[in-house]
């Protein structure tokens, strides 16, 4: 084949230290457009961004470049960065870890449609909840200490 074709798409989770609910809905929607903008700086392809007080979901398209750990590390602190300089919010970090499944070309409508209904979901379960399922029907094993 002459050529490299890929479609790489991730739903991406991570939440704030201790999930603490420090994401305001006054300025949520900023956060998300920051964080769009940052992939977009970082080359990838955000397509949607939503969550809640505590906790953040992305789907994105990243190239076949990119170091997943090394995208998530820059994404994450540069949002630190703009907490704290554009809200004075000296206080906000993110938790370490996060968490990220592939998504297929097939499926990538049915994520956005989850992620862009998180206000709702949450109505219903924990992000505690969420996550654990979301482990599950991906088949990756935890160890529970660490969902907190």
């Amino acid at each position: 084949m002459p050529s490299t074709y890929t479609s790489l798409h991730y739903h991406l989770i991570f939440s704030t230290k201790n999930r603490v609910p420090l994401i305001d809905p006054e300025w949520r929607g900023r956060l998300h457009e920051y964080l769009g903008g940052t992939i977009r700086g970082l080359g990838g392809m955000p397509e949607t961004i939503g969550g809640v007080a505590d906790h953040v979901h992305i789907l994105t398209g990243l190239k076949p470049t990119h170091c997943l750990s090394e995208f998530m590390q820059e994404l994450k602190k540069s949002a630190t960065d703009w907490v704290h300089d554009e809200l004075k919010m000296k206080l906000f970090y993110w938790q370490e870890g996060y968490a990220a499944f592939s998504v297929s070309a097939t499926s990538r409508n049915g994520v956005r449609g989850y992620i862009n209904d998180q206000e709702n979901h949450h109505k219903k379960k924990s992000f505690r909840d969420e996550l654990i399922e979301l482990l599950a029907m991906s088949g990756i094993e935890y160890d529970p200490k660490y969902l907190d």
